[in-house]
């Protein structure tokens, strides 16, 4: 289990680069270096979480603070992956080639989740370089896991026209079009019609946080609001109990 974490805060590690480097058209392929004083880092302040402490939360060679966005994205990611490990794991009697593809359709998934929370919360922008891939890779991992190919292009006829009727209703400015690929992503993913499942999450998730944010004066009813997060939050909680609320309705 220890092992699934320490992989899962990896990966999460990852994400925090991928975000810097995607925004600043920086290649992923160099080595990893502070973003404050750009000096290159060594192996030894790499380890996920580990790194963070012993450094007292500063840049060895710089001294400046580093964001906790990087300690608590690490976390949450290493979490996530042993819980979905785990949600598998109680689903299945053995370990079989399609257990093997799910888990690796999850994973993968969570961590496009993870992305797109954080770049569309910083930038207000959903990256088609990340999306797009995406939607072929879950594609093919659901195929693989002996879902239903009606029921995959179904939830994502489904999952793109819903924002598609809001993006033409609000003429572009209730949302981006990064959020219509997001909901092909979604119907991909959950199929039919678990993806009707994690819409309505999303859109109870984003309505309570926005009505908290109005009420405390945080955000005004005209402010901008990026959806990607909310979307992101909405399909993890369905990934998890989107089968038990479909059997409670």
């Amino acid at each position: 289990m220890f092992f699934i974490f320490l992989f899962g805060a990896s990966i999460g590690s990852f994400l925090n680069c991928l975000v810097y480097r995607l925004r600043h058209k920086k290649t992923i392929l160099d080595r990893s270096f502070c973003p404050r004083c750009l000096h290159q880092l060594s192996w030894y302040d790499l380890f996920p979480l580990l790194s963070f402490l012993i450094l007292r939360c500063r840049c060895r060679y710089c001294n400046q603070k580093i964001s906790w966005q990087y300690p608590i994205v690490e976390m949450i990611t290493g979490l996530l992956f042993l819980f979905s490990f785990l949600n598998l794991y109680s689903t299945f009697y053995f370990l079989d080639s399609t257990f093997c593809f799910m888990l690796i359709r999850d994973w993968f998934f969570i961590a496009v989740m993870i992305f797109v929370f954080i770049y569309d919360l910083k930038y207000m922008l959903i990256e088609d370089l990340v999306i797009l891939p995406a939607i072929v890779v879950v594609f093919c991992l659901n195929l693989l896991s002996k879902i239903s190919l009606s029921s995959i292009l179904l939830g994502a006829v489904v999952g793109w026209s819903i924002f598609f009727f809001q993006y033409f209703l609000t003429k572009k400015k209730g949302m981006g079009e990064g959020d219509l690929r997001l909901g092909i992503l979604m119907g991909v993913m959950f199929a039919w019609p678990k993806v009707l499942v994690a819409i309505f999450i999303s859109y109870i998730i984003g309505g309570f946080i926005s009505l908290f944010l109005i009420l405390f004066k945080r955000k005004g009813f005209k402010s901008e609001l990026p959806l990607g997060p909310f979307l992101a939050i909405g399909s993890l909680v369905a990934m998890f109990w989107g089968d038990k609320i479909l059997e409670f309705y």
